[in-house]
């Protein structure tokens, strides 16, 4: 399995990649305001990028449940230099994380490989063209409604069925609409417009979800699931939890995990895929 992004492509074959959380937000809901500074922001990534992640992941706009929306002009103000800064130091595949084009375009140029669209490329019409025209990896995530209020009253029938059929219908439109199909990558999105139950049944049968043999990403790290599973409030003391669901995980095919506590994650799914290659 081969992800293409805009600088290179991925073999997933054997291996997954960590993507490292890095929210340079005054409200995301376990690091709101701890690198909303340039410096302390790359400081962070190179952390990270030390202890393994191979992509970070820069978001100018909280999507907790009941966040505040971020206008363009400030999410690029916000992101643009952090990912300046960091290209000018590292070869690193850098995403961003944004709903908007206009953030996209402004982060593509200024040297990110990878738009990660929570919205799936439906939150703005032009989104869809800019991913296309700059032939950047894109990561297309579920979610029922939007962020402010996702998580008043999810309702599905049969969760499972209901992401496949989305990932099959943004296949068919993103790849008319001129993305390359070796582009795409799918998020189920674990937490956005889904209760426990959806959540749970998602993870358990997460083969299920694979669509056109694209790759998988996963981003469950302290996620308020873990918390409500293990009576854990803060969400700083979840990443326990997230290792579990990190290496279950891996084990049913997610090849991209996004998290906060890098090395011990990047050390879960590398124990994980030394017994899946076993006598490979």
């Amino acid at each position: 399995m081969r992800w293409k992004t805009k600088s290179r492509v991925v073999d997933f074959t054997y291996r997954g990649m960590i993507m490292g959380i890095l929210n340079v937000t005054p409200d995301s809901f376990s690091d709101g305001g701890k690198y909303v500074s340039v410096t302390d922001a790359v400081d962070h990534a190179v952390r990270m990028m030390q202890e393994g992640a191979e992509i970070i992941d820069i978001g100018g706009e909280s999507t907790r449940p009941g966040a505040e929306p971020v206008n363009a002009i400030e999410e690029i103000q916000r992101v643009v230099p952090v990912v300046e800064a960091i290209r000018k130091m590292s070869k690193c595949l850098i995403s961003i994380d944004t709903s908007k084009a206009a953030v996209a375009e402004a982060a593509i140029k200024a040297g990110a490989d990878i738009v990660n669209d929570v919205t799936g490329l439906k939150g703005d019409v032009n989104m869809a063209k800019v991913c296309a025209q700059h032939d950047v990896g894109v990561v297309v995530m579920h979610m029922q409604g939007e962020p402010k209020t996702m998580q008043q009253n999810p309702s599905y029938e049969n969760v499972v069925k209901e992401v496949k059929q989305f990932f099959e219908e943004r296949y068919r439109t993103l790849t008319r609409l001129g993305i390359n199909p070796l582009c795409l990558c799918f998020d189920p999105g674990i937490g956005f417009g889904k209760a426990m139950e959806h959540n749970l049944e998602l993870l358990r049968r997460m083969k299920e979800l694979h669509v056109q043999e694209r790759p998988m990403l996963l981003g469950v790290s302290r996620k308020r699931m873990i918390g409500k599973a293990l009576n854990l409030e803060v969400a700083d003391s979840r990443d326990d939890g997230t290792l579990a669901i990190t290496s279950l995980g891996r084990e049913k095919g997610a090849v991209i995990h996004r998290v906060h506590a890098v090395k011990r994650n990047y050390e879960a799914m590398r124990m994980v895929e030394e017994i899946i290659n076993f006598g490979e």
